[in-house]
């Protein structure tokens, strides 16, 4: 938790918000970080995770739906969230969110 307060009491901690899903016996089961750029202006979704013992079951889908109604909330134009495309799990759980998938992007990287 030490990690989630940190990033929020940066200077750009006003504009995020920590949400965690939880089950029924209130175990934290997924959870999300959400950054607006201001009102009228794009949001990100970044990082989500749900964690091992509960994935496939709907959690991410349910957390990133979330995440995107808090950004709404905060008065973000638009969500975007970032994946791999290797990473099968997090691709289609944002497509299940009802986001679509953008052109795929190199990576910079320098060799030292």
């Amino acid at each position: 938790m030490a990690g989630w307060q940190a990033a929020t009491e940066g200077p750009f901690g006003q504009s995020a918000r920590i949400l965690s899903l939880r089950d029924d016996d209130k175990r934290a089961v997924a959870v999300a970080a959400v950054w607006s750029s201001g009102t009228g202006r794009p949001g990100l979704i970044e990082p989500m995770g749900v964690h091992r013992g509960y994935r496939g079951r709907g959690y991410g889908t349910l957390m990133t739906r979330a995440a995107a109604a808090s950004l709404r909330d905060m008065g973000s134009s638009s969500a975007t969230v970032c994946a791999e495309s290797a990473n099968v799990g997090a691709v289609s759980t944002y497509l299940a969110a009802g986001f679509v998938a953008g052109p795929e992007t190199t990576d910079w990287r320098r060799n030292i």
